[in-house]
């Protein structure tokens, strides 16, 4: 039953032993929301804007009876009134989501006129507040982490990832990221940050903690003697490759210590498989299936479900279907699987998960933007990211959180790594910034945006290194919406939505365009409407397939401003496109004022 608006504004085969893809340096450490209800009516207008303010642009939040609040016209010619009023240039310039309007100064306000123009709408019975509208600025562009200067990786310009630039807009808070590894050394750069994981190991031969599968995915370590883990193979210190992998990612940031990981604001999720000579495929299967959701008997639900998997780890043969399984059911539950491509300067066809379908598989670069020379390579390879070469100076690996232990933990370090072991994270954090910033996006938006907004190599790569280098605060932003460096075609011819009608549409033509469109094609909104709730809002594009962007919902709010991320992928770019808008119920009315496509 339809009912009036003003009631509705209250009420992720056997025996195949997997070795993780590590070469490492020398063990040296570093030096070490239901909308908010309308505003009650008041006497005079609020304010925000003390005496001498300066600013150039102001906020104005009209009462809902006023017609200001709803008309931009009528917006308009108040802002003319007040301008005449106070002898200031005021201009109309839109209106937000909230409802408020945005009017600008002119090109030089003194303290003296925003006073004036302050004063003129605070006396005005229709205004509720009146604010400034403040310049804000990113407060965590630069890390206070003490050992964030030599995080390269990150933030230089040759072949760094553009890490800190991705930050202005998210740090992955909201999302949990599987390490599928040697489980987790306790490390206080990262704790913070630790979730509830699992220790998948069922031979104890390799757990080397005494037992099987258990809810405990602290590592012992994975140290191994001569000949322990096959003729000729000389013996190994611990590795705690899982907690260096995991420091990359989500190592706590601002904290006036150790290091920075690429997303920050996200949780990780320990899960082991990885002990002593390496792990068994079935394991990595279970895992896989656990963190992403999965049932695996025997096995408690997982409460913390992870949206991303990193799997630094691998080895040699085909994918098995056992594997392609376990891979299909992570993505088809909504978890991106981020993989290794190997570190034997071959073919990455050859090593398995890195040549599995529905997977990301990185490719390691050096501090020049080169592939590093024990990187795999070839078609399989979707992208790049820097995991570090130390032939010449340790300084060029990759820094992250460690262990001191040769062989059961010890006090805590941060030592450089190289491998493919150290790309594949910066790739994982990366997907969890994206997912932070857009939960919306599918695993094949995921890989796809990456790929679209990566960078050419700025060194050489013989043999295939994927799309380039990831770019973080490119991929970030594109499919987060807003500022954008694409081209932008748009329409601003006004089309009136009438009350419980036919849909209406307005074409946009597309053209000097070659290809298809992009996986995150950005398709901005301005509709003026008294109860958002009742729109249906589609995509069409020149083929005539259609994409839904707004389905109708109980949402009391007014107006759609915002600015959607479509998958258009397989659609040519040049043509006529179209945005279709519905009103589904009765007794509200509204226009689409505009809209844009930025490719």
């Amino acid at each position: 039953m339809r009912i009036s608006p003003e009631l509705r504004r209250k009420l992720i085969s056997v025996a195949v032993v997997s070795t993780a893809l590590l070469t490492a340096a020398p063990a040296s450490a570093a030096v070490a929301q239901e909308p908010a209800p309308r505003p009650a009516a008041v006497p005079a207008a609020q304010t925000e804007a003390a005496p001498g303010v300066q600013a150039e642009r102001l906020i104005v939040g009209y009462k809902s009876g006023a017609s200001e609040a709803k008309s931009n016209k009528a917006a308009a010619a108040d802002a003319a009134t007040k301008a005449d009023k106070t002898g200031e240039d005021v201009d109309f310039q839109r209106r937000l989501g909230t409802g408020a309007a945005l009017v600008e100064l002119g090109s030089d306000p003194t303290r003296a006129s925003v006073s004036d123009v302050v004063a003129a709408y605070q006396a005005d019975p229709q205004v509720a507040y009146v604010v400034p509208d403040r310049l804000n600025k990113p407060t965590a562009v630069t890390p206070n982490d003490t050992e964030y200067s030599k995080q390269w990786d990150l933030f230089e310009s040759t072949a760094g990832m553009n890490v800190p630039a991705a930050w202005d807009t998210t740090t992955g808070s909201g999302v949990t990221v599987a390490v599928i590894d040697t489980g987790y050394v306790a490390h206080s750069d990262l704790a913070a940050n630790i979730v509830g994981g699992y220790d998948f190991i069922s031979d104890t031969a390799v757990s080397v903690d005494g037992n099987g599968r258990d809810s405990n995915p602290a590592d012992p370590g994975d140290w191994y003697n001569d000949n322990e883990c096959g003729q000729g193979i000389p013996a190994s210190t611990s590795s705690w490759h899982g907690t260096h992998v995991a420091g990359t990612i989500a190592a706590a940031t601002n904290n006036g210590k150790g290091v920075a990981g690429i997303a920050y604001g996200a949780k990780i999720s320990p899960v082991r498989v990885l002990g002593k000579c390496g792990g068994y495929d079935s394991d990595i299967i279970d895992a896989i299936t656990w963190a992403s959701g999965g049932t695996v008997s025997g096995v408690p639900a997982n409460t913390n479900v992870a949206k991303v998997i990193n799997m630094s780890l691998g080895g040699g043969g085909a994918c098995s279907s056992a594997t392609q399984s376990a891979i299909n059911g992570a993505v088809n539950r909504g978890t991106s699987v981020v993989v290794a491509a190997g570190n034997e300067n071959t073919n990455a066809s050859s090593s398995s998960p890195a040549n599995c379908s529905n997977v990301i598989t990185v490719a390691a670069t050096n501090r020049a933007g080169s592939r590093a020379s024990y990187s795999n390579y070839g078609t399989v390879v979707d992208i790049s990211a820097p995991g570090g070469e130390t032939r010449t100076s340790t300084a060029n690996g990759i820094l992250s959180t460690l262990n001191s232990g040769t062989k059961t933990p010890s006090s805590e370090n941060y030592t450089y790594y190289q491998g493919t072991s150290m790309a594949t994270p910066h790739v994982a954090g990366l997907a969890a910034l994206m997912k932070s910033a857009n939960s919306a996006l599918t695993p094949a938006q995921i890989e796809s945006a990456i790929k679209a907004n990566a960078r050419a190599l700025p060194g050489t790569c013989s043999g295939g290194c994927g799309a380039g280098l990831a770019d973080a605060a490119k991929t970030v932003q594109a499919v987060k919406g807003g500022t954008s460096t694409g081209t932008t075609f748009s329409s601003t011819t006004a089309v009136a939505i009438p009350d419980n009608g036919a849909a209406i549409e307005s074409p946009i033509s597309v053209t000097g365009r070659s290809g298809n469109a992009p996986s995150a094609l950005q398709v901005g909104v301005d509709i003026t409407h008294t109860y958002r709730g009742d729109l249906v809002i589609d995509l069409i594009a020149p083929d005539g397939s259609a994409y839904r962007l707004k389905a109708a919902a109980s949402d009391s709010a007014d107006n759609v401003n915002t600015t959607y991320t479509v998958n258009a992928s397989s659609e040519v770019a040049n043509g006529t496109w179209k945005l279709r808008v519905q009103d589904t119920a009765a007794q509200d009315t509204g226009t689409l004022n505009g809209w844009k496509l930025t490719f």
